[in-house]
């Protein structure tokens, strides 16, 4: 399905709205954190070493088990990125878009891709992962995802890890005009009640947290790493892994089948061995495109797909890939007749219709042409422009996709479709949250936000498309919808539990293998997924030791 010009203008615009202006930041004054004492080039590692544990992926998730496995083992961690430290588009609020828009193939923090569907997307290619170059919300997971999991779940330990990663990043943002305008808008339009600040999910408005501080300098799970013991870890940055190694053994009774090691490239070429020692494990943490895509070029999935494409089968099976899902993203924007400051989503309307409901707001450069016909240009600095949002994420969804191959090359990007509003459930959602956004749009909060028209009238300026104006009308809602319709970066799937892992995580039918990270999840955690994979790290990690300390 291509999306019309019109469309790639409106994913455009949603990216500045998230984004502060970076041309007038100040940089921020940093000090160098802990854990590069501890980070290499991939280049400085030795052709061949042996391990406790090998996490694959230095993102949201693998950082944190990475750093918790240290406490007790030696731990390597492989990132195909470099360091976030001293970028400052990476560190700051200002950065946001510049980091989305400033991509290249092999190289950029962040790596762009295109799904099926025609929606522009984005993965994290850092240390710290898609957590060091997002929007910095944190809210904790809905509790029914800790029903509907698949997991057997220890909820102390789960509230104990949350705690370890909001000691060390999380931050109570403050509210300034747009976002108090929203907040009394949600509250006006039904979404109550009102639990000020919280990092819990409960239906009602909230303020959550925030990944930036008070200074507005990011902090990533890249700063979990603070925590590791640096006796135990090493990280090796620009580190590509290009397959994990597999073996016949018997020494674990599930399997017939286990990892021995992975082997990764360095950005010279140059080529790496990372091996396993007795009871290790290889930790597969490279997010819900990374992962699956690593198991398939690897020998991981399908048999007949991937002896389609040359590929040798070392195990079959058959889900790889499979259950892919993105939460669509849907919403409007506005010019205000007011200055507005720059803020990224820092308040949060959980309904009970199926729909989270999230705003920011941002100024952007509006200049003249450098060679004007009709005008002078003048030199001073150009005016500016401020722009709002409203928007939904819907919970879910339902709608799933898939993932396949483009390359047996790791760093090409596979084929993603995730058709979205493909279940008809997703699209009562939409629609109950875009009526929502109606709901919020004719409050007494908004009217400041309107610009007045002869006889009195008020009316909003927008930027793209408007809500249609009969709300009532599904047929037309749900055409908004679809014809809207754009990413909030929470996709997830791929390898997940009960298809392709078990409940421990263990990849299904090979041993001293599992995957942690998004693409196990078959449903995003709430508002935003990255409180809930920073505290699925630490968990396992501490379960892990535990289990083992416990055998030992």
């Amino acid at each position: 399905m291509k999306k019309p010009f019109c469309f790639f203008l409106i994913h455009t615009v949603f990216l500045v709205l998230f984004c502060s202006l970076f041309s007038h930041a100040r940089p921020i004054p940093q000090t160098d954190p802990d854990y590069l004492k501890f980070v290499l080039n991939a280049t400085e590692f030795p052709s061949e070493d042996y391990y406790d544990y090998i996490v694959v992926g230095g993102g949201t998730t693998g950082c944190p088990l990475a750093a918790t496995l240290s406490q007790s083992y030696r731990v390597l961690l492989l990132e195909r990125g470099g360091v976030p430290f001293g970028k400052h588009n990476l560190m700051s609020q200002d950065g946001f878009l510049s980091t989305l828009n400033d991509v290249d193939t092999f190289d950029s923090p962040a790596q762009a891709f295109t799904s099926e569907d025609g929606v522009p997307n984005a993965r994290g290619r850092v240390l710290g992962g898609s957590s060091a170059i997002n929007a910095g919300f944190y809210s904790r997971a809905d509790p029914a995802f800790f029903q509907q999991s698949g997991v057997e779940w220890d909820l102390n330990i789960v509230n104990q890890a949350y705690e370890w990663v909001e000691k060390a990043i999380v931050f109570r943002p403050e509210l300034r005009n747009w976002q108090s305008a929203v907040r009394d808008g949600l509250l006006e339009a039904g979404v109550e009640p009102y639990t000020g600040f919280s990092l819990e999910h409960v239906v009602g408005t909230k303020i959550g947290g925030s990944t930036f501080d008070g200074s507005g300098r990011r902090h990533s799970a890249a700063d979990l790493l603070n925590y590791a013991n640096a006796a135990n870890i090493q990280v090796a940055v620009h580190a590509s892994v290009e397959r994990i190694l597999l073996a016949s053994t018997s020494q674990y009774s599930r399997s017939r089948l286990s990892a021995i090691g992975v082997v990764y490239r360095d950005k010279r070429g140059g080529y790496h061995h990372a091996m396993v020692r007795e009871k290790g494990e290889v930790m597969l943490s490279a997010g819900a495109i990374g992962s699956p895509q690593l198991l398939l070029i690897s020998g991981i999935g399908p048999r007949s797909y991937l002896s389609s494409l040359g590929i040798p089968v070392a195990y079959h099976l058959p889900y790889v890939g499979q259950y892919l899902y993105d939460n669509p993203r849907n919403g409007i924007s506005i010019v205000p007749p007011m200055p507005l400051e720059n803020s990224l989503i820092q308040v949060v309307g959980i309904t009970e219709v199926g729909a989270y409901l999230e705003a920011a707001s941002t100024v952007i450069p509006f200049v003249s042409p450098s060679r004007a016909v009709f005008f002078r240009t003048p030199s001073i600095s150009p005016l500016y422009l401020t722009v709002a949002t409203l928007m939904e994420k819907i919970a879910g969804p339902l709608s799933t996709g898939s993932l396949r191959l483009a390359s047996t090359d790791v760093r090409v990007n596979p084929i993603v479709r995730f058709n979205y509003f493909s279940n008809p459930v997703d699209v009562e959602r939409c629609v109950n949250g875009t009526r929502k956004i109606g709901d919020v749009l004719r409050s007494r909060s908004m009217e400041d936000f309107m610009f007045r028209g002869w006889f009195g009238a008020r009316n909003f300026r927008y930027v793209g498309p408007a809500l249609p104006v009969d709300l009532s009308d599904f047929t037309q809602m749900a055409e908004f919808c679809r014809r809207t319709v754009s990413t909030i970066w929470h996709y997830h799937g791929g390898c997940v539990v009960g298809k392709v892992v078990d409940r421990d995580y263990h990849l299904i039918g090979v041993g001293a293998l599992r995957v942690v990270d998004g693409s196990t999840l078959t449903v995003s955690p709430g508002t935003n997924p990255q409180a809930t994979l920073m505290m699925l790290g630490r968990y396992l990690g501490l379960k892990i030791i535990r289990e083992r300390k416990k055998f030992n």
